[in-house]
């Protein structure tokens, strides 16, 4: 985790609660569901609003803990055209590890991207500087959402297996 001294963010307010998860925001259509942990709450708030700008709704939730991955998640993913964990933690066996995990396990097919620190040392500076110079921004976790959601949208559907459609 990114550790600085200083005040906790401030407490969102959940709009509802799914079992052991908080739903944040939801903007639009279950495009992406955001997996926003503990601190990066606000961020994940953000993000959905730039999404939604873009057209591209969002579903942001801080579940109360990560491990193990909550059945609601699962539940969400499934529901959803795309799932992103953002966490102020190493990305190596984080939360999007254990999320991914969880999904596959449960053969949901939902892909899967995280967001996080990358697994080398940071130069010491400010916690908003550090945020900064790895991407733990709203601004660009938002672009890196919308280039995803584009490459997908320009990829060609796969039928699934038995689905008859592709056939006719």
């Amino acid at each position: 985790m990114v550790r600085s001294p200083g005040a906790p963010p401030a407490d969102i307010p959940a709009i509802r609660a799914q079992g052991a998860v908080d739903i944040l925001a939801e903007q639009g259509t279950a495009d992406v569901l955001l997996i926003a942990v503990g601190s990066m709450a606000g961020v994940g708030v953000d993000v959905a609003q730039r999404l939604a700008a873009q057209e591209i709704g969002a579903t942001v939730v801080d579940p109360r803990w990560v491990k193990p991955v909550p059945d609601e998640i699962v539940d969400l993913a499934r529901s959803h055209r795309l799932v992103v964990t953002i966490e102020d933690n190493g990305v190596i066996g984080g939360v999007g590890a254990a999320v991914a995990s969880a999904l596959r396990e449960a053969g949901c097919r939902t892909e899967v991207r995280t967001i996080g620190i990358p697994q080398r040392f940071l130069q010491h500076a400010s916690r908003a500087q550090l945020l900064e110079e790895v991407g733990l921004t709203a601004q660009h976790i938002g672009n890196r959402v919308i280039g995803w959601m584009s490459a997908a949208s320009e990829q060609p559907e796969v039928p699934s297996v038995g689905d008859r459609s592709a056939h006719s």
